[in-house]
């Protein structure tokens, strides 16, 4: 399996487990079973909500002699409502003390979008920062705090583009060295890719399957199924695979980090055994040319009537 690799020399497995929408009672079981299968790459974040159910699991994995501290690589993530300084390294602690650790190894923010702090999931546009009056620059400083801090290794973003990259970087003195965005065959993002690699940053793909399981009120009218594009199911017929382990073999294959759900043991069997198919540049250039710059999240969630924040101005501003 490819790893990216540090500047300091750590090394993430390119292909880890997602734990987004993972139901309590479901998600402890799976983190264990991914253990044991081989994975050493656990993506969390606060707003998930299951962070204490992973945390058992990986307390019991380590006592168990399942896997070392060491040895795994555990991303978390502040949510839109501690962007202020002071709510950045509370908010961290808040997650270390779940996932029962002494530090994190990735800590990304996990929108460019800052809420206030009584308003996790903002109802009304009042319920919203607007960035000029909470900069990244700002809740940013208190990232850089919490690795000199110790708490945390490496501190990253998630869902930025590349104007907010660069706005980020101007200010940074610790630069970004993640950035979390979704990213499959019908929304390659190269460019955005091509900018990660040329300043340093590593890329990891979310929803690389199309999170197909999330919930109604996030789906779009009529969306696309990868598991049925007819390039794909012919890539996954010639390699005797599920069409879901072409489309996370290709986000490993283009040198980034993918983080496929599930929670299912065989699922989770699948997806790690996907580092072992060998696509040709024929597959690849095949699947390259499916890029339509569909998102399955579009970001219109955070709109509301009369806010700052639109969808437009995610991804294009």
């Amino acid at each position: 399996m490819n790893q990216l690799i540090f500047k300091n020399g750590d090394k993430l497995d390119a292909i880890g487990l997602g734990t987004w929408k993972s139901e309590p009672g479901e998600v402890y079981k799976a983190v264990r079973e991914a253990i044991k299968l081989g994975y050493r790459h656990i993506d969390c974040a606060w707003i998930y909500q299951n962070e204490k159910e992973i945390g058992n699991a990986f307390a019991d994995a380590f006592a168990e002699g399942d896997v070392t501290r060491d040895e795994l690589f555990v991303t978390s993530k502040l949510w839109n409502s501690f962007h202020a300084p002071e709510d950045v390294m509370p908010a961290l602690k808040e997650s270390l003390n779940a996932l029962q650790l002494e530090y994190l190894d990735l800590y990304l923010i996990h929108w460019p979008i800052a809420h206030k702090k009584e308003a996790i999931n903002p109802k009304t546009a009042d319920d919203f920062i607007p960035i000029d009056e909470m900069p990244i620059a700002d809740t940013w400083k208190a990232m850089e705090a919490c690795v000199e801090a110790g708490l945390v290794k490496h501190i990253g973003v998630s869902n930025f583009n590349i104007p907010k990259l660069k706005k980020l970087m101007e200010t940074a003195i610790i630069q970004p060295e993640m950035n979390q965005v979704e990213s499959h065959p019908y929304l390659a993002q190269n460019d955005l890719l091509q900018f990660c690699i040329d300043n340093n940053i590593h890329y990891t793909a979310y929803s690389p399957l199309g999170s197909r399981d999330r919930a109604e009120g996030m789906k779009g009218i009529d969306e696309p199924d990868m598991f049925e594009n007819d390039v794909v199911k012919k890539i996954a017929e010639a390699h005797n695979v599920h069409p879901a382990q072409i489309l996370i073999k290709w986000a490993e294959a283009r040198g980034t980090a993918v983080i496929p759900k599930s929670v299912n043991p065989e699922r989770l069997k699948k997806n790690l055994k996907s580092a072992k198919i060998e696509l040709s540049k024929e597959d690849m250039a095949k699947l390259n040319k499916l890029d339509k710059g569909y998102r399955f999240l579009n970001g219109k969630f955070w709109e509301r009537e009369g806010g700052s924040y639109t969808a437009e101005g995610l991804w294009n501003n």
